[in-house]
């Protein structure tokens, strides 16, 4: 059996870095960040970049804990930051990512977390060799919401992202100048974000399906997507209880876009022994062509 070039890659990555993963840090204005670099990191390796944002009132070291991406850093290869958004004014200081009209801006701050995100992308280019083909953004909720955000403004640059319980933007806009690979995760009992959309404060956010299909009319996917096999994501349901849509024919290359609908599934999982490998295995599945990086 022939193995895809983009999975070549990533066991190649995999092989070179093998020994345990280091801290360092990173400062794009708002403190230092821990950097996850694999202690094997080579120089000369281009090594693939996974931005990892956390939710509503949450932080990226609590998200990083929970999704387990950093401890995967010396299996895959790869290097990754999980950052924290900026804190309310108000009486909790809630962190927040400033990610569009729903969620979760309720203050109304003019802090621009994407500008600031692509600075971090930027800083961490510029002291290591990031595989520009390979850079990814996934988040929880409120960071799953920055993460559509990130993909629309900086196309060329997010090769992949994966939301779980976040959703895009609801207004029409026109397609972003690249296409993105988008998955997006969602339990259908989630009483945060509903699977179905709804509204926070008024402001509404699309369903899941919506979102997924905007992104596929994006990357020029046919979007009666193909269902294929089922997932086990979250611990506390039996079997495999995650149904996969993917919205791959037709699409512009470097574009796809795929559902993974748990069934009776909350706004935050309890998450499978093999929930982080899954995310990892699928983005790293998912370059963007040289041609098209910015």
């Amino acid at each position: 059996m022939k193995i895809p070039q983009s999975l070549a890659t990533a066991l190649a990555l995999t092989a070179a870095l093998a020994s345990p993963a280091t801290a360092q840090t990173i400062d794009a204005g708002r403190g230092p960040i821990p950097l996850t670099v694999p202690k094997g990191y080579d120089p000369n390796v281009p090594t693939p970049l996974i931005v990892s944002l956390h939710g509503y009132t949450s932080s990226g070291e609590r998200h990083d804990s929970r999704w387990g991406i950093s401890a995967l850093a010396d299996r895959y290869g790869f290097l990754t930051i999980a950052p924290d958004g900026t804190r309310e004014a108000g009486e909790d200081r809630n962190p927040f990512w400033n990610a569009g009209g729903a969620c979760c801006n309720f203050e109304g701050s003019t802090v621009d977390d994407s500008a600031y995100l692509r600075r971090i992308i930027d800083q961490i280019k510029a002291s290591y060799n990031v595989d520009a083909a390979r850079v990814y953004v996934i988040g929880h909720s409120n960071g799953g919401f920055m993460g559509y955000r990130m993909a629309y403004e900086h196309s060329g640059v997010v090769a992949a992202i994966v939301s779980l319980a976040g959703a895009d933007h609801v207004e029409q806009r026109e397609p972003p100048p690249y296409p993105v690979h988008v998955l997006q995760i969602h339990g259908t009992d989630d009483a945060t974000i509903a699977y179905r959309g709804g509204e926070i404060r008024g402001n509404r956010y699309p369903s899941a399906i919506a979102s997924v299909s905007r992104w596929a009319q994006y990357n020029g996917c046919d979007t009666s997507g193909a269902s294929r096999e089922m997932r086990d994501l979250d611990a506390s349901l039996p079997g495999h209880e995650t149904g996969v849509m993917k919205m791959n024919a037709g699409c512009k290359d470097g574009g796809s876009a795929e559902l993974w609908t748990i069934s009776d599934g909350a706004h935050s999982p309890v998450y499978s022994d093999t929930w982080g490998a899954q995310l990892v295995e699928w983005l790293l599945a998912h370059p963007k062509p040289a041609h098209l990086v910015e």
